[in-house]
């Protein structure tokens, strides 16, 4: 684990520290962690010209909640998780995604999720992920969910293109409990929320 890793929420004033991170590489100075806030066709159109910077801007003005966590190393921006209620997330709440059957509709607004995470490429193996899945739970707690979901990719070696969703490892390591498996490559994971500890840290898994 990097010793001197902090991490923090990001709101509104965080964005042009998140935009110093985004622009460490292609996917994220496009993505801008739009591909699972809005239609694939949305996404795909606000990928140039800073569409999906403007969305995402735009939900952080306007919902009181953080969209996530930031980590820093020596003031540095160095890694990212996005989190938030799994209502935020259309594609974790459409009924057509097979990938997300098995959650409870209802919870939607009780239940977050962390879809997903990156680490600047000079600084990956060196415990930031953890760091990000530990600070999206503490934050989860800290606004009264219930649970925490993730969709890692199962096993260590990610395809190509899906390494942005998490290893199940750190999920597992960090007390997530696999739901369900709905393909060779992605395990739906999840870690109740049973309180806050006194010393701040969250609570054992229930």
């Amino acid at each position: 684990m990097t010793a001197d890793v902090e991490t923090r929420p990001v709101g509104p004033a965080e964005l042009t520290v998140l935009a110093d991170l985004f622009r460490s590489s292609r996917n994220t100075r496009h993505c801008w962690c739009q591909a699972f806030c809005t239609s694939r066709t949305r996404w795909a159109l606000g990928w140039f010209g800073g569409g999906n910077r403007r969305q995402f801007e735009a939900v952080a003005a306007a919902d009181p909640q953080p969209m996530g966590v930031l980590a820093t190393v020596d003031g540095e921006p160095v890694g990212w998780a996005a989190c938030g209620p799994r209502s935020r997330y259309p594609v974790a709440t459409d009924p057509a995604n097979s990938l997300t059957a098995v959650m409870e509709r209802s919870e939607d607004d009780r239940v977050w999720l962390a879809p997903c995470l990156f680490v600047r490429p000079d600084h990956r193996g060196t415990g930031i992920t953890y760091a990000l899945v530990r600070a999206a739970v503490a934050l989860a707690a800290d606004h009264h969910a219930v649970a925490i979901e993730g969709w890692p990719v199962a096993g260590s070696d990610p395809p190509p293109g899906e390494e942005f969703v998490g290893r199940e490892k750190v999920f597992a390591d960090l007390g997530f409990r696999p739901l369900d498996r709905p393909t060779p490559n992605r395990v739906i994971m999840r870690r109740e929320l049973a309180g806050r500890q006194p010393d701040g840290h969250v609570g054992t898994v229930s």
